[in-house]
């Protein structure tokens, strides 16, 4: 069950697009909507694994995975609509390479030790993520708040980059010391 909440999030990504970039009003409510579902969805899964003893390899994947997708995905978009100023370009820049680089570092991390700790500060830098860009569509030019709530959200953009930095640095010394082993 926690690995089809994980695919679910996945597959929203789709809807997701398709909803913003038709950019009326509607639809980008329809995108918030979408992209609300898809982030309760990283809560659901880990919470329906540890409660049902479902925690998988596949599951201990793809759930990072599936975060990454959905973020890159609406920082893309958020930048290229013009959500996300050009002036405001630099966090979203910081998090889409702090995640190419933890998806990088445990891909280098021996196939037997790929189990690197999940930091309880890296739950707050997703969660964070979430709450920015969900704030940022709904105060995109369509968006159900409106452009001044946008201040927030690029605020909150720049708590993410930061946790983003913070976190990916203790995953590169980590996996450095098991690179050194």
């Amino acid at each position: 069950m926690a690995n089809l909440l994980t695919v679910f999030r996945i597959l929203l990504i789709a809807p997701f697009v398709y909803f913003f970039m038709e950019n009326a009003k509607w639809n980008m409510n329809a995108a918030l909507f979408v992209f609300i579902l898809a982030s309760a969805t990283d809560f659901f899964d880990g919470w329906v694994a540890r409660s049902r003893n479902e925690i998988t390899a596949l599951g201990i994947v793809l759930d990072p995975i599936a975060d990454k997708l959905i973020i890159v995905t609406a920082l893309f978009l958020l930048v290229a609509n013009g959500s996300i100023a050009s002036a405001h370009v630099t966090p979203a820049l910081i998090i889409v390479l702090r995640e190419i680089l933890v998806s990088g570092l445990r891909g280098a991390v021996p196939a037997e030790i790929t189990k690197l700790a999940v930091l309880p500060l890296a739950k707050w830098k997703t969660f964070a993520q979430m709450i920015a860009v969900g704030v940022l569509i709904a105060a995109s030019p369509n968006g159900i708040i409106g452009q001044p709530a946008q201040i927030y959200g690029v605020g909150i953009l720049w708590i993410a980059a930061l946790l983003s930095v913070v976190t990916g640095g203790f995953y590169l010394r980590q996996v450095l010391g098991i690179l050194r082993r």
